[in-house]
Order: structure tokens, then C-alpha cells, then sequence
């Protein structure tokens, strides 16, 4: 049974579902997504006796926009949000599970703070100062840093994201998005806002699962490969079969196999 409620933090009012008890696992979803997007990780047995947390992003789904947008939609400033959302939720060490946008968040959680055990990263290349080396276009124009889109614009953008099996809550939550977020966002990423992120991942002792989809027309995988992991969970970097960035969305049952297995590496359950 899922618990939804509201967790008021300084920089606006998050909406938040819990679900189960035991180790706490965070799914951090990307940009203009929701935290829906997690229904079929949140559904399965596989995860049961774990404390699983989903919540929308400020400017997001079911939150309120951010008070102070400027502060709040740069990768710090959601980093800071994502922590203090947790101490509010009493975690105090989770497994991060975060895509596209959301991995970004939890790799400078990892860099800032001691909460993450564990993070499984999905569509979220580590990228040093020059964001566009690990993309396949440069993010930080087109669709998903423009403030406000169209109608075939934000069915694109989905597509984008999600591959052919898009739903209509997903478009949804594409045109609700405060639409300070993008621009804000991408324009603090321009100014290289938040730490470089191939070099937190070079230098963690945090196990880090790297899980993305073999189709994935955004990400540059030959760059994914070539970071210089210094806790690369299993050896390798995994590719989703017939997958796209959301490899949680249309390969679930093989990105929830692969995510049992890391939190029980993480538990200590596998030996």
C-alpha cells in the first residue's frame, strides 16, 4: 500500500508516496517527467521489503513550483532539496535510483552528502565541463531546455524520453512542468553550475550501477563506458536490449532484476 502526503521544504511543497518498509530506496525521475513514471518498479515483487520513495520534482507533477526558482532549478539547488526532503522522511542512507535528469541529481548527491549507499543511474551520463560529450546532440538547446513547447513539440519530447510506448499522463506532466524549469535549469548548466560529475564518480567508494537502454537516441553509451568508474558495480556498464533512455519503462523486468540484485548486493543479502 502506497502512502501519498505532502512535505512542506524550503523551497516549495513536495508531493511524496512511500511505499513498504525496510532499506529505503529514492527514485529520482527526470526532467518534466513525474513520479508515476516509477509505477512498474513501485508494482513489483521484486522489490518488496524495501521502503521504496517516489516523489515529483519542484515545478513537477503533484509539488508546487519553486518559491525562488533561480535557487531551485539548478542541479545544486535540487540536489539541496532531495536532502532535505530525506532528513524530513527521517533516511539517513538510501540506494538513489535516479534517470536522465534524476541521475544527474543523485550524482551530486553523492558528491555532497553521506546518504547515498548506492546508486543506480539510468539515461544520466557522468559528464565533466563539456556537458555535449556525453550526448548525442547538446543538451542544453532544443526541447528540453526551451520554457514553454507545443503540442507536437511535447509529443516529441516524449517520444524522446520514453520511445513508442509514451502514455498520456506523461505528455500531461510535459505540459505542466512551472515553465521556469527548463530554461532555469539549462541556463545554470551553461554557467557549469554543480560539480563535475565524471570526476565524482571517479573518485566515489559508493557502489555505482550504470543501466541504460541499447536504442538510446540521447545518451552517448561509448562515453558511459568510458568514465573511469571507481565503484562500478559488477565490472560493466549494462545496456538494455531493445530498450530507450527509460530503460525503468520499457524494459522493466530486466532493469527490476538487475535492481534487486544491487540492492541486495547493497543489504549484504548476497554473498
Amino acid at each position: 500500500m502506497k502512502v501519498h502526503h505532502d512535505v512542506q521544504t524550503l523551497h516549495c511543497r513536495i508531493a511524496v508516496e512511500v511505499k513498504g518498509r525496510g532499506f529505503p530506496v529514492v527514485f529520482v525521475h527526470g526532467n518534466s517527467a513525474c513520479r508515476h513514471v516509477f509505477r512498474k518498479q513501485t508494482a513489483s515483487p521484486l522489490l518488496e521489503g524495501y521502503r521504496l520513495i517516489t516523489f515529483d520534482l519542484p515545478g513537477h507533477g503533484d509539488s508546487a513550483d519553486a518559491t525562488e526558482p533561480s535557487r531551485t532549478y539548478a542541479l545544486p539547488g535540487l540536489c539541496d532539496l532531495l536532502q532535505e526532503l530525506l532528513v524530513e522522511l527521517d533516511v539517513d542512507e538510501a540506494a538513489i535510483v535516479g534517470a536522465s535528469l534524476g541521475g544527474h541529481i543523485a550524482i551530486e548527491l553523492l558528491a555532497r552528502s553521506t546518504i547515498p549507499r548506492g546508486v543506480f543511474l539510468m539515461g544520466a551520463p557522468a559528464v565533466g565541463p563539456d556537458m555535449a560529450e556525453g550526448f548525442v546532440e547538446n543538451p542544453m538547446y532544443g526541447l528540453f531546455s526551451q520554457s514553454k513547447l507545443s503540442m507536437e513539440e511535447t509529443e516529441r519530447f516524449a517520444r524522446a524520453v520514453f520511445g513508442a510506448n509514451v502514455e498520456p499522463f506523461m505528455q500531461t506532466a510535459i505540459e505542466q512542468t512551472d515553465t521556469n524549469f527548463r530554461s532555469t535549469l539549462f541556463a545554470a548548466a551553461r554557467r557549469h553550475v554543480g560539480v563535475n560529475q565524471r570526476n565524482a564518480l571517479a573518485l566515489t567508494h559508493v557502489p555505482t550501477a550504470i543501466v541504460n537502454g541499447e536504442f538510446d537516441s540521447m545518451v552517448n553509451l561509448d562515453y558511459v563506458d568510458r568514465v573511469p568508474y571507481a565503484k562500478l558495480w559488477r565490472g560493466k556498464c549494462f545496456r538494455m536490449p531493445n530498450s530507450s533512455h527509460s530503460p525503468y519503462w520499457d524494459a522493466p523486468e530486466r532493469v527490476n532484476l538487475l535492481l534487486s540484485d544491487f540492492l541486495k548486493d547493497l543489504s549484504g543479502e548476497a554473498k
